[in-house]
């Protein structure tokens, strides 16, 4: 790793405290080389009115997805990427964003599919930056071109697909969108980024809401706090996570694997708006798994 760790004694208890970093140590070290700084956020016009200085963005839905097929970009697609933003493959690259970081946690995990070897997320994202007043910028930085090379992306054991769990379910399969969606009681589903035709949950998955790991100034409450929250399911279990657009759960997938350090853990990223949408998917309503229909 380029840059040394962050010792924050919180840091120190999670599974991998090399995954973390705090808005003070990043800080200390803007403009140090070998250390990129990306924001990706839900709300992309937050980086042009006061961003992190010297931070790049990466918009999830512009930079990282495929324009033609449902999908991510390719190997070749994300080195030209890199190499736009000036990130080196030794690069240590920190991750931030708004929305207590879910797009910010969804970028970090797609570095991971391209096994960019150091990757971490900023505890509290763009909240706790602007909350503490630091500096921020509105210059976009301009860096040299990286040679970055080209890696093909490995979605296992990361990633799951709805064909998948069609034909197994995973041992834990946790729902991580608010109780109201999963149950399917949702009163206005049409205000969700992803609007689906059937409103519940996949069969057998359990909910567990994304938003009970952190405070509301969204940094990661204790590590006794977020083992409680999952104390029920167990760390070496095969576990799939998903919510409505892969968002929230990538947020999960990130306590689970860094903090709790769960062993095998993947995230379905087309989540609900995929499996809501698809014909003849079974769905439930509520607690009871007898009322799966398709």
């Amino acid at each position: 790793m380029g840059i040394e760790l962050d010792d924050t004694p919180q840091f120190q208890q999670y599974a991998h405290p090399e995954k973390f970093v705090s808005a003070a140590w990043l800080s200390a070290r803007l403009g140090v080389p070998g250390l990129k700084v990306v924001e990706s956020d839900e709300d992309a016009f937050l980086y042009d009115i006061g961003h992190i200085p010297g931070a790049v963005r990466i918009d999830w839905k512009q930079d990282l997805n495929d324009p033609l097929v449902r999908d991510f970009i390719d190997g070749e697609a994300f080195a030209e990427l890199m190499r736009s933003r000036g990130i080196n493959r030794d690069d240590t690259v920190v991750v931030y964003g708004d929305s207590s970081n879910w797009w910010a946690a969804y970028t970090a995990w797609v570095f991971e599919l391209f096994g960019h070897p150091d990757v971490r997320l900023l505890d509290g994202g763009r909240d706790a930056w602007m909350g503490e007043e630091r500096d921020t910028s509105f210059v976009v930085p301009e860096y040299p071109r990286s040679d970055y090379p080209v890696v093909q992306r490995e979605d296992a054991p990361f990633r799951a697909f709805a064909s998948e769990l069609l034909e197994h379910t995973p041992t834990q399969l946790i729902d991580a969108r608010p109780a109201p969606l999963y149950l399917g009681e949702d009163p206005d589903p049409e205000s969700c980024s992803a609007p689906s035709l059937r409103q519940g949950h996949i069969p057998g998955a359990v909910n567990a809401p994304w938003g009970r790991s952190v405070f509301p100034n969204a940094r990661f409450r204790s590590l006794e706090d977020i083992q409680a929250i999952y104390a029920d399911f167990d760390k070496d279990a095969e576990t799939v996570v998903y919510c409505q657009l892969g968002e929230s759960s990538s947020h999960t997938w990130y306590v689970l694997k860094h903090i709790l350090g769960f062993t095998n853990v993947a995230l379905y990223d087309g989540s609900w708006a995929e499996w809501g949408n698809m014909v003849r998917m079974p769905v439930v309503k509520g607690d009871a798994p007898e009322n799966a229909a398709e």
